[in-house]
């Protein structure tokens, strides 16, 4: 059997722990910090672009094993925070200089989420 057959299972194994430390780093920086800004995830978000940033290139330049991207980057960053994601590909379009697609997926993500985030909203609270 191939390794990437076993793909789904090591990124479910690296959900795991990127979700319970986002939470306890949450948690964490409630109680630190108090709820008037959202620090924890402010924290997640910023540390998990870097550890996004440095794990894809450094499993590109060892040309690591798709089961080991797969763990860290889709699975623990994946589950710590989709902020690390959206990072990463507005940074390969800019690479691959699609510097409108960047502008428009750097821009109109962040716009568009926080239109969507209104919109549920705004139909649970009429239902």
């Amino acid at each position: 059997m191939e390794a990437h057959s076993f793909l789904p299972l090591w990124i479910a194994l690296g959900a795991i722990p990127g979700a319970l430390i986002r939470y306890y780093l949450t948690r964490i920086c409630l109680e630190k910090f108090g709820g008037e800004f959202p620090f924890g995830t402010f924290i997640i978000n910023l540390s998990g672009a870097f550890l996004v940033g440095f794990f894809a290139t450094l499993f590109q330049s060892i040309k690591a094993d798709l089961t080991l991207n797969g763990f860290v980057i889709i699975g623990f960053l994946g589950s710590y925070t989709t902020f690390s994601t959206y990072a990463l590909d507005t940074s390969n379009l800019l690479k691959l200089a699609s510097y409108k697609r960047a502008v428009l997926y750097g821009i109109g993500s962040p716009v568009m989420g926080f239109l969507g985030v209104e919109l549920g909203i705004a139909l649970a609270q009429r239902l």
